[in-house]
């Protein structure tokens, strides 16, 4: 048999390894930061793109896309090349996505504490870099599919497997969340509105998590696992189902981020029912990865690579036990808007994907660079210290999470609220804000003394670049199956259409989901007295959304007694069918802001406009004990107006009824409603002395950004009263 001699491109990977460290490094950096400014609200003060609402999209960017991002690249053209006896089909193409990435990740490193976002969680990229994304991410699969073509080896292992259904599933769900008009260089709508906005971003966010966080992962452990523990995965059977049944089941699960809101209950109950059924398809990945290292125990316990690849699957399988759970209503109705969440998130993006990440650099290193590693007394360091800080991060958070809840939940034998006042929730968990920075700094510590471990080993390396191999070329067989072979062998050796088939399962849950949700009117019932926002609503709107503050305050009360008493009336689909984007949230650490602009209540306490601009100014002089940061910047910016026209045409053309006169009339209707606020405002005499004598050149009152955001707040929940009478479209 002849043999072909070639060579695997080991230069990408190191390149792709070398970018998950710095970026491992920068995007935790920026995490720590946001702990801290819990702790001290003033931290960055007066600097606006050092805000707590820009750097959080940048942060979960930087961990999710930079960090991980990269580490799946590496992991993946070095396990690709290896499994299919093949050098990568184009080293045009690995370069494109390693150089174009790092061009994506910058853009997101400028562009989003300029205040330029979408807002979607995990998706804020405004329009421009989610096209560069599309491209880099086709790159990506044409070499993926084009190596499999040329591939040496006939059966496609279980690795390549989760690499494809990362690839077809990424790519769908990335274009149909990120639909969106233009309005200007870096200024979007979402296609979508509402509730029907809300399901696509959900469907999205929880599948970014499913098939960039996890599925990818998952591959890198059927590959890494067995290699650092010499041992033959556990179960190809056990690896079948977890496979099909993972990506099948895995993308109907969305609407349980949604549970209790304004979406459709028919929907909500089938991402319910999903998310239980999600349990089995996991753990048996995590058990095929446990039981993998069968016999090899004594290894665990003195190579660090397995130390690392042991905790992550641990974490994986805490995670994906707690995500169903947290998926039943009860459990629900307790975790969701809390910081239980963002425990679970931690558990899941601190073990699983970043202890997952620096085995799997452990193990490359030394193999790339052909020595030994550097010190395995600084890798066990990095282990211990790692583990630790995990420990010390989501345990504060699970307290602080039902502290949060059962605050926020009590009531007084005579029916009031035993905490009618948020901010006494905030300070009852503020402890266990300074435990989990301190689980950070831990955390960061380990990576970066990890990366100055690698950084010496390599160092200490040879600089040969590229491993000579070879391999038979792959004969030609029959296209039918041969005889004793089974399905999924035969489809192993088919990759096209198993690429095709991958598309198919994943394809089934969103279909009929996002479709009926999409095309079905009844599904979103109107509310007459709903209209558009107004010209000035809009900018404020627009503020709203660049200053990040749905990162701390939704706009979603749930039915729940604790919450119509503390916020009022609660949310109807048919309130939202104007808002492109969406803006329910995730998390209160503010209060809901969905009631907001409702005057005379008790459970808001009629805040005037003068009221919100000294709370923007320092938030401490309105509410004793708040974490909020100021946004001195909003009083002293001009608001600029010069697209108000576009964007109401824009919006006109996605189904918002504004007419040619009342985009004709913007500028005179945003004048009139901000010299009212203006009016408003001055007869606060510390704000009228303020603003008494302007320099010359010096923008008005009503010119501000501030009253723009006033506006917006004050119109909030409005719209409605408490028996309003809803109807079908």
């Amino acid at each position: 048999m002849e043999m072909q001699q070639f060579y695997y491109d080991n230069k990408i990977v190191k390149k792709f390894l070398y970018a998950t460290m710095l970026w491992g490094i920068v995007g935790m950096l920026v995490g720590l930061l946001l702990a801290f400014m819990f702790i001290f609200p003033t931290l960055t003060e007066g600097i606006s793109w050092l805000s707590f609402g820009r750097l959080r999209p940048l942060h979960t960017n930087a961990v999710i896309f930079a960090f991980v991002g990269n580490a799946i690249f590496a992991g993946t053209y070095y396990s690709t090349q290896r499994l299919l006896k093949a050098r990568m089909f184009s080293d045009f193409l690995s370069n494109f996505n390693f150089w174009g990435w790092q061009l994506i990740i910058v853009g997101a490193a400028l562009t989003l504490p300029l205040g330029y976002t979408s807002s979607k969680e995990y998706a804020e990229l405004e329009w421009p870099i989610d096209l560069a994304i599309t491209l880099v991410w086709v790159a990506f699969g044409i070499n993926l599919i084009g190596t499999l073509i040329k591939r040496r080896e006939r059966h496609i292992y279980v690795a390549i497997w989760f690499y494809i259904a990362t690839f077809v599933t990424v790519a769908m769900l990335h274009v149909f969340n990120n639909l969106e008009l233009p309005v200007s260089g870096l200024k979007s709508y979402s296609i979508y509105a509402g509730v029907q906005d809300a399901l696509v971003q959900w469907w999205y966010g929880h599948n970014a998590v499913a098939f960039f966080l996890t599925t990818p992962f998952l591959g890198l452990m059927y590959y890494f696992v067995p290699k650092a523990a010499n041992r033959p995965v556990y179960s190809y059977r056990l690896s079948i189902v977890h496979f099909w049944s993972l990506i099948f089941i895995y993308i109907w699960a969305g609407p349980h981020h949604l549970l209790y809101s304004s979406l459709p209950d028919w929907a909500q109950s089938l991402g319910t029912v999903f998310s239980v059924m999600l349990i089995a398809p996991s753990w048996g990945g995590m058990i095929n990865g446990l039981l993998t290292l069968r016999g090899a125990w004594d290894k665990v316990r003195t190579d660090p690579v397995l130390k690392f690849m042991v905790v992550a699957i641990t974490g994986y399988g805490m995670a994906t036990f707690e995500g169903p759970m947290l998926s039943l209503k009860t459990f629900n109705a307790i975790g969701h808007f809390t910081d239980w969440i963002i425990a679970h998130v931690h558990v899941g993006a601190l073990a699983w994907n970043g202890f997952m990440a620096f085995g799997m650099m452990y193990y490359l290193v030394p193999k790339l660079y052909k020595t030994k590693l550097n010190s395995l007394s600084l890798a066990n360091f990095h282990f211990w210290i790692g583990t630790l800080g995990i420990i010390l991060y989501a345990l504060p958070m699970y307290v602080a999470g039902f502290t949060q809840a059962s605050m926020w939940k009590q009531f007084t034998p005579d029916g009031k609220l035993v905490y009618g006042n948020f901010l006494e929730t905030v300070t009852e968990i503020m402890p266990m804000y300074w435990m989990r920075a301190i689980g950070g700094t831990l955390y960061l510590t380990g990576t970066i003394v990890g990366v100055y471990n690698l950084i010496q080993t390599v160092r200490k390396g040879s600089t040969v670049t590229d491993d000579l191999a070879e391999a038979p070329a792959l004969k030609k067989i029959s296209k039918g199956r041969l005889a004793n072979e089974k399905l999924h062998p035969w489809l192993e050796r088919k990759p096209i259409l198993f690429t095709v088939l991958s598309l198919v399962a994943v394809a089934i849950g969103g279909v009929i989901q996002i479709v009926p949700t999409l095309m079905v009117d009844s599904n979103i019932p109107t509310i007459a007295s709903v209209k558009p926002y107004t010209p000035l609503e809009m900018e404020g709107r627009d503020l709203y959304i660049r200053e990040g503050c749905v990162s701390c305050h939704s706009q979603m009360i749930r039915p729940f007694r604790s919450e119509t008493e503390r916020y009022g009336e609660y949310s109807k689909a048919g309130e939202f069918v104007y808002d492109h984007p969406f803006l329910w949230g995730s998390k209160r650490t503010g209060p809901d802001l969905a009631r907001e602009g409702v005057k005379g209540k008790p459970f808001n306490g009629g805040r005037s406009d003068d009221w919100h601009f000294n709370h923007m100014w320092d938030p401490t002089s309105t509410s004793s004990g708040s974490i909020m940061p100021r946004y001195q910047w909003l009083i002293k910016n001009t608001l600029d107006t010069s697209s108000t026209q576009s964007k109401m045409e824009a919006l006109a053309s996605l189904g918002v009824p504004y007419s040619d006169e009342d985009i004709a009339n913007a500028p005179a209707a945003l004048e009139a409603q901000a010299k009212a606020i203006e009016a408003s405002l001055l007869t606060n005499e510390d704000i009228a002395r303020d603003f008494k004598d302007l320099a010359p050149g010096d923008a008005a009152l009503k010119d501000r950004e501030i009253v723009a955001l006033i506006a917006y707040l004050q119109r909030l929940g409005t719209d409605i009263t408490v028996k309003e009478e809803v109807t079908a479209k």
